[in-house]
């Protein structure tokens, strides 16, 4: 058997720090190598929050980058490379040459789990890559295996097989009823979806347990492995959870996701930052745009400096007409009416920032 390498990945956002210190708390026993993929590009609260890590993990996050023979910073290697052609939701080559890339030349062809930050209240599935060589984890969640393992798992032509393979492994009470649900087919009105987490439902273990044991008979990773630790993980980590352990275990929060009050035509909100990466990324809201005009004004000077020959990071604004003051003004409006709605709906800044536009591309997180 060839030996698994056990990896985890530190974006400097607030979910992959805190898995990294759940699983040396949880899981010491599982060799895990620390990386980061370094754009150049990241706020200081990054490099500050990676410090503190490598202090509470007592072992050095490897860092990570493209370009690594260039004499510039990668994105600005790359950004010369593509012309000046700056990336974009349609055109993220930021992603693929300063994450994707650097990441699977870091795990070559070793055989490899892991482990992603997503939440149990987070409904995206996150980085999978498409190297065989490589399987995700997500310890955070009810299920912790990754959609393609799932769907080779409940393939209705892998039904007899599957139910045979639970049969090999110990019984519980609801084995009967366990049964019958592997039995069933899925159709239209029985989707994949209501298998899982019927499953799940009737016992996480035992479904770790199955997942587990098929894996062993697969090319994946963990075919490698006499034993997986998280296969008795029954634990669901959500938003909250993540801010408790940053702050018990003394690595601290972020503080671009500390809320900031601002006060516009005497109605009081906060703004914040929602994702960590590059402090011009192109996923940003416009309210985050002004939060670092008004918070890092030299970070969002640089950005616009990058703005030439009608290349924005906004499709439909640029950066200039963003900061003039009337914009700002008019920016921050729309947000206090938007928040005053979505307040309605979740406490949490966080969530208000990720809903308008979503968490962006998961292949930044891994």
């Amino acid at each position: 058997m060839r030996k698994v390498r056990h990896v985890l990945g530190i974006s400097g956002g607030k979910d992959s720090a805190a898995l990294a210190i759940y699983m040396k708390d949880n899981y010491p026993e599982i060799d895990i190598e620390y990386y980061t993929a370094d754009t150049g590009k990241e706020l200081d609260e990054t490099y500050k929050l990676i410090d503190n890590l490598e202090v509470y993990l007592g072992k050095k996050i490897i860092r990570l980058t493209g370009a690594s023979n260039s004499p510039e910073l990668p994105f600005d290697h790359f950004l010369k490379m593509y012309g000046g052609y700056l990336p974009s939701s349609n055109a993220r080559w930021c992603t693929k040459n300063l994450k994707l890339v650097p990441f699977e030349k870091f795990v070559g062809n070793d055989p490899v789990v892991s482990y992603v930050g997503i939440r149990g209240d987070e409904d995206r599935e996150g980085y999978i890559s498409k190297k065989s060589n490589i399987q995700s984890i997500f310890p955070f969640r009810k299920n912790i295996w990754s959609e393609d393992v799932v769907n080779k798992l409940l393939a209705n032509s892998n039904i007899s097989a599957c139910v045979e393979l639970y049969l090999t492994l110990q019984q519980h009470s609801k084995s009967e009823r366990y049964i019958e649900i592997l039995k069933t087919p899925l159709t239209t009105s029985f989707s994949q979806s209501q298998k899982l987490n019927q499953l799940l439902d009737l016992g996480v273990k035992e479904f770790n347990q199955l997942v587990f044991a098929f894996l062993r008979t697969s090319q994946y990773p963990l075919a490698n492995e006499e034993r997986f630790p998280l296969v008795n993980n029954e634990d669901v980590l959500i938003r909250q959870d993540i801010f408790d352990i940053l702050e018990t275990s003394g690595v601290g929060v972020p503080q671009y996701y500390k809320e900031i009050k601002f006060e516009i035509n005497g109605k009081t909100s906060s703004y914040a930052r929602s994702r960590s990466g590059c402090f011009f990324c192109f996923y940003q809201q416009k309210i985050e745009w002004v939060w670092l005009y008004e918070q890092h004004n030299e970070l969002f000077q640089k950005a616009m400096e990058y703005e030439k020959d009608g290349y924005t990071w906004i499709q439909d604004e640029s950066l200039y007409d963003l900061s003039k003051p009337e914009r700002i003004r008019q920016i921050k409006e729309e947000y206090i009416k938007r928040t005053d709605r979505k307040n309605k709906q979740s406490p949490y800044l966080l969530d208000i920032l990720s809903e308008a536009e979503g968490e962006g591309c998961a292949s930044c997180f891994i």
